[in-house]
């Protein structure tokens, strides 16, 4: 089943936003409700929550972040990504670093929209940051959508 891998640092706020919306927007596809999306982070401790802002952010968007809990990107998790979007230049660079094998899958987010910039982490920062990050993520996945089915697909043909 093709799986969608969304990586930041700490799994609490970009990458749990980011899967929640783009597994909102895979289920308005019907040619791909089945896809996979999961989210991790390259320098994570496992087990913590979403942070409260982003959590109160994808409330908003009728997305549950409350189950969510942090973990690290694992060997296991890059082997079954057909693509790995990440949120930053570095987070690319660490995880291309890590796994060369799968340095061909890991994309900026903003790539999807023919792009290069980073999203920046707003954790720690106040709601109306969180909201403005959640605003872009949402922008880009919609944006980007059929990019990113492109690849997936042209991965899955290898």
């Amino acid at each position: 089943m093709p799986t969608v891998l969304m990586v930041c640092t700490g799994n609490l706020c970009r990458s749990p936003m980011a899967e929640g919306l783009l597994r909102a927007r895979l289920a308005r596809d019907e040619a791909r409700r089945e896809w996979r999306v999961a989210s991790a982070g390259v320098w994570t401790v496992d087990g913590r929550p979403a942070s409260e802002y982003a959590i109160q952010e994808m409330a908003e968007r009728e997305i549950d972040l409350r189950d969510h809990r942090s973990r690290n990107v694992t060997a296991e998790m890059m082997d079954h990504a057909d693509l790995v979007l990440v949120m930053t230049r570095q987070h690319g660079e660490a995880l291309r670093h890590a796994f060369p094998q799968h340095a061909h899958q890991v994309h900026r987010l903003s790539e999807m929209v023919e792009q290069e910039y980073d999203i920046e982490d707003p954790y720690g920062g106040t709601r109306s940051e969180y909201a403005y990050t959640a605003g872009q993520l949402e922008r880009l996945i919609e944006d980007g959508y059929q990019r990113m089915v492109t690849l997936v697909e042209d991965e899955m043909g290898r």
